[in-house]
C-alpha cells in the first residue's frame, strides 16, 4: 500500500489539498466561501484544529494544519467536508441568482451517485492530498506555494 499523501503522525503539521468534484469553480461567490470560513473557525473553536496558513481558490483550498492533542487531522477535515458540503449544497439550490446551479448540481450528483459513500451528492472529492511538513524548509515552501496560489491564479 503507498504511504505518500497519507496521515501518519498524529501530532503531525500538514500542508492539505482538497478540492470540488470535477474541480468545479464554486467559490467565486462569497456566500460559499463564508460558509467554509465559518466552518474552518468552528473546527479551530471546537474541533481541535490548528490552522497556520490557507487560502481559498475557485474550486480547492489549501491548508497548513495540525490537530490539538486529543483530536486528529483526518476526523476534523471528514467532519469538516461533510458539514460544508451540505451547507454549500443547500445554498446553492436554494440561491435564486445562482446562475450556474442548473449545470453545477447535476454533476455534483452524477459524482455522488458513483460513490456507494454518498447518498445523493458528492462536493468534495475525496482526497486530501496531506503532506507532512517535517523541517523549516519544507514548511516555508508551502507556506511561499499557499501564498503565491492566488497570485499566480491572477
Amino acid at each position: 500500500m503507498s504511504r505518500s499523501y497519507k496521515f501518519h503522525d498524529p501530532g503531525g503539521t500538514y500542508f492539505i489539498t482538497f478540492a470540488t468534484v470535477e474541480w468545479v469553480d464554486v467559490f467565486t461567490r462569497r456566500a460559499y466561501k463564508d460558509i467554509l470560513v465559518e466552518s474552518l473557525k468552528h473546527c479551530q473553536e471546537k474541533k481541535g484544529l490548528l490552522l497556520y496558513a490557507w487560502v481559498i481558490m475557485s474550486n480547492h483550498i489549501h491548508l497548513i494544519a495540525a490537530a490539538a492533542e486529543g483530536h486528529a487531522v483526518p476526523d476534523i477535515l471528514r467532519d469538516l467536508k461533510k458539514y460544508t458540503a451540505t451547507r454549500i449544497l443547500k445554498a446553492i439550490a436554494g440561491n435564486g441568482q445562482e446562475s450556474r446551479k442548473h449545470w453545477m448540481l447535476p454533476i455534483f450528483a452524477k459524482a455522488g451517485a458513483a460513490n456507494p459513500n454518498n447518498t445523493h451528492f458528492q462536493f468534495w472529492r475525496q482526497d486530501n492530498r496531506p503532506v507532512q511538513l517535517t523541517t523549516a524548509a519544507v514548511f516555508e515552501q508551502k507556506l511561499n506555494y499557499l501564498h503565491n496560489n492566488p497570485v499566480t491564479e491572477g
